[in-house]
């Protein structure tokens, strides 16, 4: 899983810290998402999933990788 932040989309809401504080943490000079870790590994991917899922502006995309490795 490829994770990508869109700063300028974000709103600052901090779901996405408070589900996943790993990969997803909060800048203390405008509040937007910075990421942690890019490819986080499978152990996090379903919190991830979910927090991409609830954030409110749409600012997390998800690219998921070809497991058959294509």
């Amino acid at each position: 899983m490829d994770i990508r932040v869109d700063r300028n989309r974000c709103a600052g809401s901090g779901l996405c810290m408070a589900q996943v504080p790993a990969v997803f943490d909060q800048s203390d000079e405008d509040g937007k998402v910075l990421l942690n870790a890019q490819d986080p590994g499978p152990a996090v991917a379903g919190a991830v999933r979910a927090a991409a899922a609830r954030c409110p502006s749409g600012a997390i995309t998800l690219h998921e990788h070809d497991t058959a490795g294509h």
